[in-house]
């Protein structure tokens, strides 16, 4: 009865901040429509000397930002449906999660959900497509991140469905729902407004006072909010410790922050620059990062991640508590008996995350069309490849500018490694190694080893032409370059020993040379060029000239959503301009004769048509049937002047003392 009343009072109080959004709103639209109707009443009044210019441009200013914000109004007041990029779960093909679901929602004692829908976050939430404002209840939805269900132990998503449950049980989704709906509707109503100023130079004059006005409320909206959303978090907290434990919610809560960074440096640092470089994608991706976080060589950088989770403080706008809070709230409840945190896996089928890694990347590879995929683990040996390999374009280039340098022309058709070992014999190792260690180091950073970054080099160099003749291939590793596994017989370390001997220690570079070629390996052939995805070869894209765009633009592009709000943006100001324009312009040519005070004019004489008098001009009375015509009158007539007390200088200029005694006389 008491979380019925407290559920309650909290729904109030967002109706009421809700309510107060869309009056603030409708406050300044009727302000609007009041200085047209005035700009239009002034523009036609006999008095006015010409048409409201200044009304006429803020009235065309403010329009986009009004219509902006009566957007951001209709498009939140009504329910949102399923948010964009997500994909739907059928209970027929993902049974057991489903079947995971459903059990847990019984555990914490609240209805399943009626649909769940699959996303590329490290998140999971819960939304109630409520109508009338959030007070009738609605289709109650749970998304859920598809990297956590690859990324955490199945008793870790356990506890964090759990959790989202629980605000279903703790009747969180109908304060939640009129919250996030505010809180949208500011944040939709602020960015229109920024879209129009930036669109328009004559939107951005006006748009200073609504955008500080509404960005003052958002403030006030979220600091009433936060302590009831946040408060939502810790009972929710509470629900899932009940049903999971609360020792195994506190390690979803740091594993869970831990892979938000993962996998942020997974789609930055992994899948989009091999996508970049070679025009492909893994079919699926939530494979490969759960290949990355089981990793063995990033069990300690992702344990330190965990470690350091708690210090992150809370965003001042995100309605969970920091976790250090949520963790300290947590380390006092009971822990749940028998709570050992092993707990049957929960596997969604496949065939989701493939569709749901289309939306990860939905735009075009130029020249390629459409990105094309690949199989995921194909896809590792490619990204290996990739990585291990990027230090043969810096090579070729600084190989080149030291031979430039020298004076020596080769007229090779690329890198080679006989060219490499030519200019270590000649003592050239050091400009050489400076030259490569100037094209990968960043400027700021220490020199450290030049030579160790050559014999890296190097040894690159010989792994890839093993790699193109097929007798060895790269394997990946997420803390560094991609690893060479050798032919069998040789030590995946002995191939590096070679190229660090070669590069330090003079007179070793034809025992290098005798090693490659019992490998098999021509030092004189250039490396074979790359095939495209679809099966014809680029040339290799390293040596020996390095391909550079003429031009480099950091502007971001827009997108055809983009422009066709700036297109309307534009098109409702100036139509508003030239339409209020044209109306006061009417209104202004065709406005009454001022009246003035004073006297009328009365004439003196008196019109009399058969008394006959002066004709029209050019007429000639009597004449031609003419005597029928009225005559005018002969005098004109005389218009009295207003008038005024005669004003004559007298005593009001004369000043009230003498002041004959202050006037100098002329001497004498």
């Amino acid at each position: 009865m008491i979380a019925t009343a407290v559920a309650a009072a909290r729904a109030v109080l967002a109706l009421v901040l809700l309510v107060v959004f869309y009056a603030l709103v409708a406050l300044l639209v009727l302000v609007w429509l009041a200085f047209l109707v005035l700009g239009l009443w002034a523009a036609g009044a006999p008095e006015s000397t010409a048409p409201p210019t200044s009304v006429i441009l803020a009235c065309a200013a403010f329009a986009p930002i009004l219509a902006g914000m009566v957007w951001a109004v209709v498009r939140t007041a009504r329910p949102a449906g399923p948010v964009e990029g997500t994909v739907w779960v059928s209970r027929r093909r993902a049974s057991a999660l489903w079947a995971a679901v459903e059990e847990l929602a019984e555990s914490v004692g609240t209805a399943p959900p009626d649909a769940i829908r699959l996303t590329t976050e490290v998140n999971a939430s819960v939304t109630e497509d409520a109508s009338f404002l959030g007070l009738v209840p609605g289709r109650r939805t749970l998304y859920l991140g598809l990297p956590l269900v690859v990324g955490l132990p199945p008793a870790e998503l356990r506890a964090v469905l759990a959790h989202e449950l629980g605000h279903f049980s703790r009747r969180h989704s109908r304060f939640g729902a009129l919250a996030h709906r505010g809180s949208a509707g500011l944040v939709a109503a602020c960015e229109a407004i920024r879209s129009a100023a930036a669109a328009n130079d004559l939107v951005r004059m006006y748009a200073g006072g609504p955008l500080l006005l509404l960005r003052g409320y958002t403030r006030v909206f979220r600091w009433l909010t936060r302590p009831v959303r946040r408060r939502q978090e810790l009972e929710a907290d509470r629900e899932a410790a009940r049903v999971a434990g609360a020792r195994t919610v506190g390690d979803a809560l740091r594993s869970a922050s831990a892979l938000e960074v993962a996998w942020l440096e997974f789609v930055a640092g992994f899948l989009t620059p091999v996508r970049r470089a070679e025009g492909r994608v893994p079919d699926d991706p939530f494979r490969a990062f759960a290949d990355m976080v089981g990793a063995p060589e990033l069990r300690e950088p992702f344990a330190a991640l965990r470690a350091r989770a708690t210090e992150r403080p809370a965003d001042r706008d995100d309605p969970h508590p920091d976790l250090a809070t949520r963790l300290s709230r947590l380390a006092r409840l009971p822990d749940r008996p028998g709570g050992d945190g092993i707990a049957e896996p929960i596997e969604v089928p496949s065939g989701y995350a493939v569709e749901l890694a289309r939306t990860l990347h939905p735009g075009r590879h130029p020249g390629l069309g459409t990105t094309p995929t690949m199989p995921w683990r194909d896809w590792l040996g490619l990204l290996a490849e990739h990585r291990a390999t990027r230090l043969l374009g810096p090579l070729a280039e600084a190989v080149r500018t030291v031979e430039k340098a020298e004076g020596i022309h080769d007229e090779g058709a690329g890198l080679t490694i006989q060219r490499v070992l030519r200019l270590l014999d000649s003592g050239r190792r050091m400009p050489l190694a400076r030259a490569l260690a100037s094209r990968v180091r960043p400027p700021d950073e220490p020199e450290g080893d030049p030579l160790g970054l050559l014999a890296e080099a190097l040894y690159v160099l010989i792994g890839a032409q093993l790699v193109a003749r097929g007798s060895a291939h790269w394997t990946m590793n997420w803390t560094g370059p991609g690893t060479l596994v050798p032919p069998d017989g040789i030590a995946p370390e002995t191939i590096r020993d070679w190229a660090d001997t070669a590069v330090r220690q003079p007179g070793e570079t034809q025992r290098l040379g005798l090693y490659v070629a019992a490998l098999g390996v021509n030092e004189r052939a250039p490396l074979p060029g790359k095939k495209t995805p679809n099966g014809t070869k680029k040339p290799n894209k390293h040596p020996p000239e390095i391909s550079r765009p003429s031009g480099i633009s950091i502007a971001p592009g827009v997108d055809a959503p983009a422009q066709r709000r700036i297109s309307g943006i534009r098109v409702l100001a100036l139509t508003v301009l030239l339409g209020m324009t044209a109306v006061s312009w009417l209104l202004w040519a065709n406005r009454g004769e001022p009246t003035y005070p004073g006297t009328g004019w009365h004439p003196t004489g008196t019109y009399d048509p058969a008394a006959g008098g002066a004709g029209l001009p050019g007429e000639l009375p009597g004449a031609g049937g003419y005597s029928d015509w009225p005559t005018w009158p002969t005098t004109a007539p005389s218009l009295p002047l207003p008038t005024a007390p005669i004003w004559t200088p007298g005593t009001l200029l004369r000043p009230s003392f003498d002041i004959e005694s202050l006037v100098p006389r002329h001497t004498p």
